[in-house]
């Protein structure tokens, strides 16, 4: 078995085991059948984030990088030049009518769906090649169709037109130093052959399949060094002769299936034989057979789970790879459960059949996974498109062999054109899973083929989807090929040989500037105005005698004194924690509706509004900066007061008076604590009416306008609005409309509030002139002394980020169309993901900042709020450390390297509490307990960043500060003052006593 983790240090070994691991020639150890099943147990466990994501690493020198077509679905001339009809035309002109057969989709013109035509490859080599050409590939995967070699399949004269079409073909890909990977079957057998014997169910067919490869052998053998027998043999025994889904459409039962795939066996063994002693001394090539396979997955994580797991692999690719990669027999669950339905290989045909591939042909994709599995060979288990894991098993259950990807890639609506981005990150998908399969897990896979290089005609599903690199227009006569945004990223990722290390994805050592804010977000702090013990008047008798507790004295209080804010037993607890933290800023949002339940400033929650005084006054004696936001938006009649929500909220015009009319409270009373205001903290625009934001807009404004005019001054504070601004990036980012979809989603999401404040006091002309190109004339105006209200009505800019999604303008999965913007939203699948399918895309931070920056200029930014949530049961806490050292260290590059002002980076969120599964502490067992991320983030405030040898930030001089553990005496002199005279008095007093007593005493004697 292979290594699979860095072993332990061991102890110095003897040196006969050293000799011995010279012997072996560091050669792993032997795996034997059954040994895949580890597979499961390795992977069960959640990968850590570092290893969940994208591998920054190159594939071996030598590496074929390839791409792949076959006959039917992309040459066309199904009757030039002499060539023969197969069983697909014969199934596409005649489509069949036996109960489970699929109908196969059509043209758009409405023409059925065949491969007469197809994108005419046939006529078309120079085109086809010139797209090798551009992809920069080492190999091409192509089929021979046997019918226009050998037209009535059967040896005799061939048609030389077809040998000329095909090494033509070859000859062109000597030119482009492009390695050719011939397939001789894959799925096009000649009519005449079902019709004379019966296909594959018949065993002479053999004899037949042998005759046409050692045509292709003597014809095309010198320039061909990789042969493949026969592709996905699967498919063709079990939906061309057990259930009749494909060509040759026979609904023979699954013991017909078997026959054919048994029959297919014997058949590749012969021709690899045949190869091995007549043409492999002169050609030097290799023979296999393409097997394909889905992925499946246990349920539960049981044993009975797992072998079920095991078993739907073995009915599946077993069924085929355990004959000729092991013992030249059936996989033994089969044997077992199949009976007498499985024919049976006699001892030299097992002899035979053993050992007839040279190296592991693999294919994985939609062709089988989710489409073309039998559901009964999944055994009640889950599939998954997860390629890793399948190359994982096939190394440990096939004793490591050489694995070629001979096809490999997705599909995406038929209606697609050139932006493939559905397609194009699942191709980064699976060549990812690949590299880590050979980096990680030490699988020996030698070569990667997408599939495929050209659109063409998609078995049982026509024209319906398309999986070509390259686009063609089935419509057009000319089937000009172009090269779609996966042919651009195929290309690079060619060139580089993979996902290379470079300074955008490596981390950046420095450090933030000296005053650098480190802040905490809550949402919403707790008000309870329980005062502590100290603060009841009543007089308490202890009982020692028999209760052993405290008994009131009905009647008797002491005089009442005045409450003081260390009285509040909820704050100082908060503030440990944020001490503890070592945060520079604590943000949190006010309750407009607890403090004015009725909306009204004369009718105050007083109490209320002391406990907020208080928070803000403790926070300040910690030395910790208060930021303070008026207004959040909030389930509950949208954290309005009740009467404003009733009366229309955000969309009522006087709410913006009522706000107005609430800052100011806000001001008064808490203003001489808090130099540090949030009008409204992240509205949400993507649920929010025209007219809303337009009042929204306003209040801020008013807000603004009133603490610039009447607190400022005496206040000395700043105030601005914190914007949700998270990333959206062009999911084909080589595509112009993709990236004026994004800039578009981008000024409708932040550009929206942002444009009025921060820029030309008017909403976005991209919003404007988009809404009234769809006769859309809902998006209010601002008068001329509204304009001037808002337009500068900023101290700051401040956003909140959490996440990044991509946008993409081809209408892939209306599920996630936004027809409104016309948008389709989606994701890569590579990126981490949190428990809440939020992607965590640390660059996408960077990008929105440098955006704002070129929008609105050399503004004073802050980071108001960032966070994942996480998973409750995980108490690593791993994914949350990874997201903070990743998105503060693009927010460090967007400081150094883009010269963003950027001046605090703030964490969501504090507590649990009042943010389930985002806090950085948790309650547990009566009290808040500090996840593994608090003392990451503490680090690195210490810190301030990512210091290191090269660190490009200053460092800061050391400041005396005062000790926090001892602001409680800083700030009370007077009580200090007091307490010194009660110990000097007390100090006297005892002088005295002791003096005049030791008097006494001698006067007596």
């Amino acid at each position: 078995m292979p290594a699979r983790a860095p072993p332990r240090r061991p102890r110095s070994p003897p040196l006969s085991l050293l000799l011995l691991l010279l012997a072996l020639g560091g050669r792993r150890l032997r795996a034997e059948p059954g040994d895949g099943a580890q597979t499961w147990a390795r992977f069960a466990r959640p990968p850590v984030p570092e290893a969940a994501g994208l591998l920054h690493d190159t594939f071996p020198d030598g590496f074929f990088w390839a791409v792949g077509t076959a006959a039917y679905q992309t040459e066309g001339g199904w009757q030039q030049h002499g060539k023969g009809t197969s069983i697909w035309d014969t199934f596409t002109h005649q489509p069949p009518t036996l109960p489970g057969a699929l109908p196969v989709a059509g043209l758009p013109s409405g023409a059925p769906a065949t491969g007469d035509v197809a994108s005419n490859s046939y006529n078309n080599v120079f085109r086809d090649t010139e797209g090798l050409r551009e992809l920069g590939v080492t190999h091409y995967r192509f089929s021979i169709s046997w019918a226009r070699v050998l037209p009535n399949g059967t040896a005799g004269a061939p048609n030389r037109e077809g040998l000329r079409y095909y090494r033509r073909l070859l000859e062109r890909l000597r030119e482009l130093r492009v390695q050719p990977v011939v397939t001789l079957y894959h799925w096009d057998l000649p009519q005449h052959l079902q019709d004379t014997y019966g296909g594959w169910a018949n065993r002479t067919l053999a004899d037949h399949f042998r005759d046409f490869a050692e045509l292709c052998f003597r014809h095309f053998g010198g320039q061909v060094k990789y042969w493949i027998t026969i592709d996905n043999p699967y498919v063709v025994a079990w939906h061309g002769y057990a259930t009749g889904r494909l060509a040759p459409s026979v609904r023979g039962g699954a013991r017909l299936g078997y026959l054919v795939a048994h029959n297919l066996l014997l058949a590749h063994a012969q021709i690899w034989h045949l190869y091995n002693t007549s043409f492999r001394p002169a050609q030097g090539g290799q023979v296999s057979i393409a097997l394909s396979s889905h992925w499946i997955k246990p349920r539960k994580m049981t044993d009975h789970s797992i072998k079920e797991c095991q078993k739907s692999l073995d009915f599946v690719l077993g069924w085929f790879a355990k004959p000729i990669f092991i013992d030249g027999d059936y996989p033994e669950s089969m044997k077992n459960n199949l009976s007498s339905l499985l024919p049976a290989f006699t001892e030299p045909e097992k002899k035979f059949i053993k050992g007839t591939a040279d190296f592991f042909a693999l294919s994985f994709g939609p062709t089988l996974s989710f489409q073309l599995l039998d559901p009964h060979m999944k055994f009640r288990q889950l599939e998954s498109p997860s390629l890793r894991q399948l190359l994982s098993w096939i190394d440990l259950e096939y004793d490591h062999p050489q694995i070629f990807i001979v096809e490999n890639g997705w599909f995406v609506s038929g209606t697609t054109r050139r932006d493939d981005a559905k397609y194009m990150y699942y191709l980064k998908k699976f060549i990812m899973e690949t590299l880590k399969a050979i980096r990680l897990d030490g699988v020996d896979v030698i070569g990667y083929t997408a599939w495929s290089l050209l659109d063409g005609f998609e078995w049982h599903r026509g024209y319906s989807i398309r999986r070509g690199l390259f686009y063609v227009d089935f419509l057009s006569q000319e089937k000009t090929l172009l090269p779609k945004s996966s042919a651009l990223f195929y290309q690079q990722l060619i060139e580089k040989n993979g996902f290379p290390p470079s300074p955008e994805n490596q981390p950046l050592e420095g450090t933030f500037p000296c005053d650098f804010a480190w802040g905490i977000v809550d949402k919403y702090i707790q008000v309870d105005t329980t005062l502590s013990q100290f603060t009841d008047p009543h007089v308490y008798l202890w009982d020692v005698h028999h209760t052993k507790g405290l008994i009131k004295v009905d009647g008797l209080v002491t005089k009442k004194r005045k409450p003081y804010c260390v009285d509040f037993a909820a704050i100082r607890p908060q503030i440990a924690l944020l001490q503890d933290m070592h945060v520079t800023h604590f943000h949190f949002a006010l309750d407009w509706a607890l403090i004015l339940p009725l909306g009204d400033p004369s009718r105050a929650n007083r109490s209320v509004l002391h406990f907020y005084r208080c928070m803000a006054s403790e926070l300040v004696r910690a030395n910790i900066t208060p930021v303070v936001a008026l207004w959040r938006p909030a389930a509950l009649h949208h954290g309005l007061p009740e009467p404003l929500a009733k009366r229309g909220a955000w969309e009522n015009p006087h709410t913006a008076l009522a706000f107005a009319e609430y800052a100011r409270l806000c001001f008064q009373d808490l203003g001489p604590h808090v130099k540090f205001w949030i009008t409204m903290s992240e509205p949400h625009t993507r649920n929010m009416t025209y007219s809303a934001a337009h009042t929204l807009l306003k209040a801020h404004a008013l807000a603004w306008r009133l603490y610039d005019a009447r607190f400022r001054s005496a206040q000395r504070g700043k105030i601005s609005i914190a914007l949700q601004a998270d990333w959206v990036e062009p999911a084909c980012p080589s595509s112009a409309r993709d990236r004026d979809v994004a800039e578009r989603v981008l000024e409708f999401d932040v550009g929206w509030l942002a444009e009025p404040i921060f820029g030309s006091g008017d909403y976005p002309r991209v919003m404007r002139d988009w809404l009234n190109q769809r006769n859309n004339f809902l998006l209010p105006y601002f008068t001329e002394d509204e304009k001037k209200l808002i337009r500068g009505s900023f101290d700051f800019l401040a956003l909140g980020h959490y996440t990044t999604i991509l946008v993409d303008w081809e209408k892939e999965d209306p599920v996630k169309y936004n027809d409104y913007l016309q948008v389709q939203e989606m994701t890569d699948i590579t990126w981490l993901n949190s428990p809440d399918q939020v992607a965590v895309v640390p660059w996408g931070l960077r990008k929105a900042l440098r955006w704002l920056q070129r929008k609105y200029g050399d503004l004073p930014t802050y980071v108001l709020s960032s966070g994942v949530d996480d998973d409750p049961q995980a108490s690593h806490d791993r994914l949350r450390v990874h997201y903070l050292h990743n998105y503060a260290n693009e927010a460090l590059k967007a400081y150094i390297l883009d010269g963003v002002n950027l001046r605090g980076y703030f964490v969501y969120s504090f507590t649990d509490r009042t943010a389930p599964r985002f806090g950085l502490y948790r309650h547990a067992a009566g009290q808040w307990e500090p996840k593994p991320s608090v003392k990451h983030y503490r680090r690195m405030i210490d810190s301030n960043g990512f210091p290191g040898p090269g660190a490009l930030g200053r460092v800061c001089p050391e400041e005396l500060a005062l000790c926090t553990e001892c602001s409680f005496f800083h700030t009370r002199k007077m009580l200090l003052a007091f307490l010194a005279f009660l110990l000097f008095a007390f100090i006297i007093s005892l002088s005295l006593i002791f003096y005049y007593s030791k008097k006494g005493r001698r006067h007596y004697k």
